[in-house]
């Protein structure tokens, strides 16, 4: 693909970019090789902005993944990566870290174009933030190691005792259509920090960027079939799990996949981390800053159209400021320019999919019917046609029970209640299958660390929400997943621990 330069519209840049991409179909990579899929088939993606298909992509299936986990298998072991230094394999971090950040506006272009978020959205969060992970993880390999450790052995002998870290070895990293560059850099830079071969399948409705990711990583000098990309839809992701050959599997996505992912991992025990869903509750004290909560809950549950899955989808604020808050909420709401994330100024695009369309619009259609109160939004903007847009959406006067407020709908739509008895607030806040996230808005200190203690959540943002950095782990309680993304515990994921004992006496 062309670079552009960071001053052209992105208009201009996608005109470009869609003349490129749909003359032939995007293949896989595979091997350090762009290739068709074995079996020639194809699938569109689709711009979730107009409906329209963006081009055509080849369907990978289980014979593409098993050469792509072959390819991996070799890399692997080649004692040229396997002897690699660490400030060489860090190098090769930082060299794909600076090739994103030289193309950062035409993959903001591409994604916003794939996926539907705004494109200076998209180059805000998605772009600086996987080049930010890629720079975080390439100061990893020189830093992770093992330790010596004092031992006790019978006898008296004097026994040297130290542990190393070793790569775990092929790694299947599965990643969602929320946040595709992100989450594929989440992953990737960790697994090859570590050591690891990887082979990336990407959400079939955002295929693109994770294969512009794989050219990258080529030029960028990782050897071929370190870093392998195979799209395609359900059957590619499953084969990945159940591959033989596969010792760990990454996934990010709903948490009914990801249990499927825990029943066919079991064939060779593979390793599995998971992040999953989420229906993260936004608690409001009665002395909170009002105007920030309302401005933070806003982007909390509305930013990328509510496709988050720390997305604070439930609010709890104090009844004496239930009413003024929700409105200041839907204040919030008015600002956010509906639209086309091509267009200047435009805050808020569309949901990914017609599916995803129906899903957010069912539920609506749920809460008013179990009684809540529709506040704001609820529906598709009356200007715009075309795509998959949805209005932000407040719903008012929900109960615990209801299923707005135990389900997770992945869409811009706030299920607010109302409390009163401080002893069980927490227990409401913690009424869910879920644990990834929660938001604390209080003026009190005493107040913010008790209930960010008691609160069972992978991450509590207290005065603030959705704030993440690859320095700081981040994974959820409960039914919200296994492990952790971004820091050490990332590293360890992606590595054994060996323990050396070496006789002395």
């Amino acid at each position: 693909m062309t670079a552009f330069s960071a001053i052209e519209p992105p208009r201009k840049v996608a005109a470009a970019l869609i003349d490129s991409i749909s003359r032939s179909p995007r293949k896989l990579l595979i091997d350090g090789q762009l290739v068709e899929s074995l079996s020639g088939r194809t699938f569109a993606t689709i711009n979730p902005a107009t409906g329209e298909e963006l081009c055509q992509v080849a369907q990978g299936d289980a014979a593409d993944i098993d050469r792509a986990v072959k390819a991996a298998r070799r890399a692997f072991e080649d004692p040229a990566w396997r002897r690699m230094s660490a400030n060489d394999r860090s190098m090769l971090l930082y060299r794909l870290a600076d090739l994103i950040e030289r193309d950062a506006h035409e993959l903001a272009v591409l994604e916003c174009l794939d996926n539907g978020k705004p494109a200076s959205l998209t180059r805000l969060v998605e772009i600086e933030g996987s080049i930010k992970t890629f720079r975080y993880f390439a100061g990893w390999p020189t830093k992770f190691g093992g330790e010596t450790l004092p031992v006790s052995p019978r006898g008296g002998a004097q026994i040297l005792n130290y542990t190393t870290r070793e790569p775990v070895g092929v790694a299947g990293l599965i990643v969602p259509w929320n946040y595709p560059m992100s989450m594929a850099a989440w992953k990737i830079a960790p697994a090859v920090a570590a050591g690891c071969a990887v082979v990336l399948k990407p959400a079939e409705q955002t295929p693109l960027t994770a294969l512009r990711l794989g050219e990258l990583a080529l030029e960028a000098g990782f050897p071929a079939g370190i870093i392998n990309v195979v799209t395609g839809f359900g059957e590619a992701g499953a084969a990945l799990v159940e591959h033989p050959d596969v010792d760990k599997v990454a996934f990010t996505g709903s948490t009914e996949v990801g249990k499927a992912i825990v029943r066919a991992a079991s064939g060779n025990l593979k390793k599995v981390s998971l992040e999953l869903g989420g229906k993260s509750p936004q608690i409001v004290l009665p002395d909170a800053d009002l105007n920030a909560a309302a401005a933070s809950i806003a982007q909390g549950i509305f930013f990328n159209q509510g496709q988050t899955c720390t997305a604070g989808s439930r609010l709890y604020a104090h009844e004496s400021c239930y009413d003024q808050l929700l409105d200041a909420i839907a204040a919030q709401a008015e600002t956010f320019k509906i639209g086309n994330g091509l267009d200047e100024g435009v805050t808020f695009g569309p949901l990914i999919s017609q599916e995803q369309w129906d899903r957010v619009s069912s539920y609506v259609d749920i809460g008013t019917s179990e009684g809540a109160r529709l506040l704001y939004g609820g529906q598709r903007p009356a200007d715009l046609n075309q795509g998959y847009f949805f209005q932000p959406t407040i719903l008012g006067d929900a109960k615990a029970d209801m299923r707005i407020v135990r389900e997770e709908i992945f869409g811009p739509v706030l299920s607010a209640l109302s409390w009163s008895d401080a002893e069980d607030l927490v227990t409401q806040a913690n009424d869910s299958e879920f644990g990834l996230s929660a938001g604390v808005w209080t003026n009190d200190l005493k107040s913010a660390h008790r209930i960010a203690g008691a609160v069972k959540a992978g991450t509590v943002w207290v005065n603030c929400f959705n704030l993440v950095d690859p320095a700081t782990p981040f994974g959820g309680f409960k039914q919200s997943g296994w492990g952790r993304e971004h820091g050490r515990q990332a590293m360890e994921l992606y590595s054994e621990v060996k323990s050396v004992w070496v006789n002395l006496t």
